[in-house]
C-alpha cells in the first residue's frame, strides 16, 4: 500500500518503479495479475477520458479490486471542471493518485483536445491540474512527453514543467521521447523519435524539488537502477507487457524487501481463484489470461503455454481448468530441458 501521504508533503509515497499506463492493456484483468509479481510497483489505469467518467458506466470503467492498489486513475481531457468532477469521483472511487495524460498522441485523442497535444497549452495543462487539485486531497500528477512536433527544444520542455509546477503539479512522468502529431502512428510514437534520457535528467538537474519520473524504451531492473542514479523514478510500459516476469524481483531489487520472488508456478496458481470469481460475473477466460500469456517469455516453456491458452481460452465455458492445464504443460517442458 502506499505510505501515508500528507497534504504539506505531496512527495511523500512516491514510488520509485512503476508500469506505465497503456491503452488496451492496463485493465483490471492485467493489474490483477501484476500485483501477483510485485506487491510495491505503482500501477496505472489505461486512460479514461473524462467524458467516458462522467456520462459512461463508472462501474465498468473505474472498478478495481483492493489488492491492485497503489493505483492510480489516469485521466485524459482538457476541461478544467470535467477534470476536477471526476478527480473527485476517482478519489471518491478510491484511487490513490490523480494523473493527467498529456502524452497521448493519437488522432481521436487529438480531435478531443487532450493527450499529447496539450504540450502546446501549458496554461491550459495547469488550469486543469489547479481545479483537481482545489478538488481532491490526492497528488495530482501529468505524464507527457519531451516534446511535440517542432516544439521539442528542451527549454519549451522545461517551459511546461515551470508553467503547470505552479499550479501544485510536483510529480511529472516524462516518456522520453517526443511525439510527431501528424504522420506517425501511437505504435511508431513508441519507437520512432529517438530516446533522450539527458532531457529528463537535466530537467531533474533543473528543477531539484520536482519528483521526476523517466519512461520511454526501459526493459529491465538493471537499466532501472542506473536511471535511479540521475532521477526519482521510472516506468516500464510494454516490456511489463512482452516480458511481466522481471517485475518478480521488483520488490527485492528496488523497494529493498526482503522478499522472495514469486515463481511463475506461484503466480499462475494465484490467479485461479480470481479467474473462478471472475468467470463468476460472466467475464471471459480470454480476457484474464490475455495478460498473462508472456509469463514464460524467454524461458522453456512458452510455446506450449501460449499455444494451450490461445487455443482453448476463448471457447465457450472455458475455465480456471485450462490455465491448469496450460501451467502443466509449460512446468512439463521445463522439466525436459532440465530447469
Amino acid at each position: 500500500m502506499l505510505l501515508e501521504r500528507t497534504t504539506d508533503n505531496p512527495l511523500r509515497g512516491c514510488e520509485p518503479l512503476s508500469v506505465a499506463p497503456m491503452m488496451d492493456r492496463s485493465d483490471r484483468h492485467f493489474r490483477y495479475f501484476m500485483r501477483q509479481l510485485t506487491r510495491r510497483t505503482l500501477l496505472y489505469t489505461e486512460m479514461v477520458t473524462t467524458a467516458a467518467i462522467l456520462h459512461g458506466d463508472r462501474a465498468k470503467l473505474l472498478d478495481f479490486h483492493p489488492a491492485e492498489k497503489p493505483l492510480v486513475l489516469q485521466l485524459g481531457g482538457d476541461d478544467p471542471k470535467a477534470l476536477a468532477e471526476c478527480a473527485r469521483i476517482g478519489e471518491d472511487w478510491g484511487y490513490d493518485e490523480i494523473n493527467l495524460n498529456v502524452g497521448c498522441p493519437s488522432d481521436r485523442v487529438q480531435n478531443g483536445n487532450f493527450g499529447a497535444c496539450l504540450m502546446a497549452q501549458p496554461h491550459r495543462v495547469a488550469d486543469g491540474v489547479a481545479a483537481m487539485k482545489n478538488a481532491v486531497t490526492l497528488p495530482v500528477t501529468v505524464k507527457h512527453r519531451i516534446g511535440i512536433d517542432d516544439r521539442d527544444r528542451y527549454e519549451d520542455m522545461a517551459q511546461f514543467v515551470s508553467i503547470v509546477a505552479t499550479a501544485g503539479c510536483q510529480r511529472f512522468i516524462v516518456h522520453a521521447r517526443k511525439a510527431w502529431l501528424q504522420g506517425l502512428s501511437p505504435k511508431e510514437n513508441r519507437t520512432v523519435p529517438p530516446l533522450r534520457y539527458s532531457d529528463v535528467y537535466r530537467l531533474k538537474q533543473d528543477f531539484p524539488h520536482l519528483f521526476i519520473d523517466i519512461n520511454g524504451g526501459i526493459t529491465d531492473l538493471g537499466e532501472v537502477k542506473e536511471h535511479l542514479k540521475s532521477v526519482d523514478a521510472v516506468s516500464i510500459g510494454r516490456a511489463a507487457w512482452d516480458n511481466p516476469y522481471l517485475f518478480a524481483r521488483a520488490d527485492r531489487e528496488i523497494f529493498g524487501e526482503d522478499a522472495v520472488p514469486p515463481s511463475r508456478r506461484e503466480v499462475v496458481e494465484a490467479m485461479l481463484d480470481y479467474c473462478d470469481r471472475a468467470l463468476a460475473t460472466g467475464v471471459r477466460l480470454n480476457s484474464i489470461v490475455r495478460p498473462m500469456l508472456q509469463l514464460f517469455a524467454g524461458v522453456p516453456g512458452t510455446k506450449a503455454w501460449k499455444r494451450y491458452l490461445s487455443e482453448n481460452a476463448h471457447r465457450p465455458g472455458s475455465d480456471a481448468g485450462i490455465l491448469r492445464e496450460a501451467l502443466a504443460r509449460a512446468l512439463a517442458c521445463r522439466e525436459t530441458v532440465g530447469v
